[in-house]
């Protein structure tokens, strides 16, 4: 008995549990739902939230926040589709530049953050702005497409008839596990988010680690990109527009807390397989798609608030 209580008292069989629920519901509510064409498609839709929840939840355990991830994501894509159109570079070259792209993103909001001292709610939101009129720049705000086979196998290829979008997803989440969990630098992260001072007077680096995490972050938005750009077939500039709060949502629904020194990347995917299954269960549903962000937008604050809750219970 004893075991079992253990075992529902960790965070991702709760989200798991959610998860199970809500694809109970949608089962019996609808009949397209429990398919494998349908559950391919929350897959691989979740997959592209799920790629940039693994880089965020490293930045919120730091205490940061990163807004500009959606614009990341879209930039990036921008930017690899004119490096394959406009200046004919071969797609890999393409790919790295726009890997380092979205990296180096990710190292101007971590030195904003630790070496100007600027609060990562308003530079990231300044640095979501920039990466957003990049793209529009770039683009002349015109999808543009003509994209090589070898690049969009990545994003409409299948193994095992798995999409790959999932299976790099699968690779990223494993290795993101490791790192946070079994390394030095991740523990650090962890020590930094939990007390920043007491992580200092122990020797942990703080700037360097929350400088890390961002960079890692933008490694992982710009990959998304890469991933979303090579499904589509085509690169736009609005791509990714307003994908920062579904992350950032299924970062906290997945047990991360704002308050920073908690998170798992399990609960990260879990929480994204959460946010792609209840929009295409309204999509089955047939609910408005105003409503739909209502509903989104109420998920968001209800997640929030009871990260809040979890954190004012476990102080007192």
């Amino acid at each position: 008995m004893q075991k079992i209580k253990r075992i529902f008292e960790i965070k991702e069989i709760g989200i798991l549990l959610i998860l199970l629920v809500l694809m109970l519901f949608l089962s019996i509510a609808t009949d397209t739902f429990f398919t494998a064409g349908n559950i391919f498609d929350v897959l691989l839709n979740s997959s592209f939230i799920a790629v940039m929840a693994c880089g965020m939840t490293m930045v919120i355990i730091t205490t940061g926040i990163d807004l500009s991830v959606g614009s990341v994501m879209g930039f990036v894509g921008m930017f690899m589709a004119i490096m394959m159109v406009d200046f004919s570079l071969p797609p890999i070259l393409a790919i790295i530049l726009g890997l380092a792209v979205g990296t180096l993103f990710g190292f101007i909001n971590g030195l904003l953050v630790t070496k100007v001292k600027l609060p990562p709610f308003i530079t990231t939101l300044g640095m979501m702005s920039v990466g957003r009129g990049l793209a529009y720049v770039l683009s002349g705000g015109w999808p543009i497409s003509g994209f090589p086979d070898s690049f969009m196998i990545s994003g409409q290829g299948h193994f095992l008839e798995i999409p790959l979008p999932v299976i790099y997803l699968l690779v990223i989440a494993v290795v993101s596990h490791i790192f946070l969990k079994y390394t030095v630098l991740g523990k650090h992260i962890f020590a930094v988010g939990g007390n920043e001072k007491a992580a200092k007077l122990v020797g942990v680096k703080a700037e360097k680690v929350i400088l890390t995490a961002y960079v890692i972050n933008g490694f992982l938005a710009a990959m998304s990109g890469f991933l979303m750009t090579s499904w589509l077939g085509m690169a736009q500039p609005n791509a990714g527009q307003g994908y920062e709060l579904d992350v950032i949502a299924a970062t906290v629904i997945g047990g991360t807390s704002l308050s920073g020194g908690e998170g798992s990347i399990l609960g990260a995917v879990l929480g994204a397989l959460i946010m792609a299954t209840l929009r295409n269960g309204m999509i089955l549903l047939r609910v408005s798609s105003f409503w739909q962000e209502i509903v989104i937008g109420v998920v968001i604050v209800a997640a929030v608030a009871l990260d809040r809750m979890r954190s004012r219970g476990e102080e007192e």
